[in-house]
């Protein structure tokens, strides 16, 4: 029995398959560790075995819990269930000893959903695969040790479906792995820094998320996963721009509803990047772009700021910046309670100076919201960054150089790419052989 298990799991590395032996008989069992209970395993099954105190025949045939299977096409579905079978004299038992998580994990802190699960991976390797593997219960699973830093000798985990994975994805996920040569590494961010190595790019390329429902979706397109003991966090390879514009209420909410936040996630984009170099570039280059009423009335609120529009945006930017970068710092209780009662001090105070015009606090609070509306944190913070080059390309070519600089940004994103694929490609198209998942295996 254990020798077709181990066929049907190959590259399950949590498989364990065991043979017993006593003075009365010879059993053979098998289990995924990670979704069994195996103090139960001990109660019911290794310790009668060996303390022999009852015959452990009679122990299968007399104890109601352990079901005879006679179809060897059940098996791989029991065991992924976190059934235990055991084998004596060509008969097959099973025992479920299913390890179930509910509020033993930890809840989502930093991606949070209304409708969908609201369990985040666990610090512990074991509770994340049990996790990930009831939410992916396929065969096809496949789990590779791995082990990074010399001192601290850090255990890996790296998952993805056998048959939907793109292979050179895998084999350089594989040799970026191997190459690792530090000695400490404790988190998921830094993993990925490790991982990219020296490349300096302007978008993250790898997708860090706490959710299981986001790394079995990943896994069944054909994605690496990466695990990290002592972080909650997954490294998915390789990660595309429209998977950091995904937010997973997207594959919980009606279609059109789901379009309409979409929509608003890019709007929004586009103004936290231009906003402010479009401000600069229309105030000092190009008034005549506003109707008459409209530039009158910015004329009339910047008439008591004593400098150019750049050293205004520039104020208010790094007001906000600091006030974001606080609320992170600050304990959780009181940083949003701070961080707002500061804003409103803030820029209610350096308009009544005279330091901002009116204008120009509420294209702030425009940019700053804005950039709160995208899901994933790394691109969020790339795109804090992105909006300054186009600040000071605005301050010398005004709505030519806002123009130029979205080109060479949307030049760079068509350029760049994650683990050899595309970073600029559609959501989703990962290798020829994906496609529908059941199609794929059925194949």
């Amino acid at each position: 029995m254990n020798e077709r298990i181990q066929l049907l799991f190959a590259d399950a590395t949590d498989l364990k398959t065991y043979t017993l032996k006593n003075s009365e008989m010879t059993i053979e069992m098998a289990y995924i560790a990670p979704l069994c209970d195996e103090k139960m395993i001990s109660d019911f099954i290794t310790v009668p075995f060996i303390k022999e105190e009852v015959s452990f025949r009679t122990h299968l045939n007399t104890n109601p819990q352990y079901v005879t299977v006679e179809d060897p096409a059940r098996w791989q579905d029991l065991i992924l269930r976190g059934n235990v079978l055991i084998e004596n004299d060509g008969v097959i038992y099973s025992l479920y000893t299913g390890d179930v998580i509910c509020n033993q994990s930890p809840q989502t802190q930093v991606e949070s959903a209304i409708q969908g699960p609201q369990l985040a991976l666990s610090e512990d390797l074991n509770k994340s695969i049990n996790l990930i593997r009831s939410m992916y219960p396929a065969a096809e699973l496949a789990i590779e040790e791995h082990t990074v830093g010399y001192v601290s000798k850090t255990p890996l985990l790296v998952v993805f479906d056998q048959r939907l994975v793109d292979p050179s994805v895998l084999d350089n996920v594989r040799s970026k792995l191997s190459e690792i040569s530090v000695d400490m590494v404790q988190a998921a961010g830094e993993l990925e820094k490790l991982i990219i190595g020296k490349k300096r790019h302007l978008f993250p390329t790898v997708l860090i998320t706490e959710r299981p429902d986001r790394i079995t979706r990943a896994i069944a397109k054909g994605k690496v996963v990466v695990l990290i003991k002592g972080s909650m966090f997954a490294l998915i390879m390789p990660a595309v721009f429209f998977d950091f514009m995904h937010a997973v209420e997207d594959n919980y909410e009606a279609y059109w509803m789901t379009r309409f936040l979409i929509f608003i996630r890019y709007s929004a984009l586009i103004l936290t990047v231009t906003l402010p170099a479009l401000y600069i570039a229309v105030v000092s280059y190009n008034p005549e772009l506003f109707r008459i009423q409209l530039a009158f009335s910015i004329g009339a609120s910047r008439s008591a700021v004593p400098y150019p529009s750049f050293i205004e945006v520039f104020i208010m930017l790094f007001m906000i910046e600091t006030l974001i970068e606080a609320s992170t710092r600050l304990p959780r209780y009181i940083g949003s309670t701070a961080t707002t009662v500061g804003g409103l001090i803030l820029g209610q105070a350096a308009q009544q100076a005279g330091l901002v015009s009116t204008i120009m606090i509420i294209v702030t609070s425009v940019v700053a919201i804005s950039n709160f509306v995208i899901p994933i944190n790394s691109l969020s913070f790339a795109v804090r960054f992105l909006k300054y080059p186009l600040i000071a390309v605005s301050i010398f070519f005004g709505i030519t150089g806002v123009a130029i600089g979205l080109f060479i940004y949307l030049a760079y994103l068509c350029n760049l790419r994650s683990f050899g694929k595309p970073y600029f490609r559609l959501h989703g198209e990962i290798n020829p052989a994906e496609g529908d998942i059941g199609q794929v295996r059925a194949k």
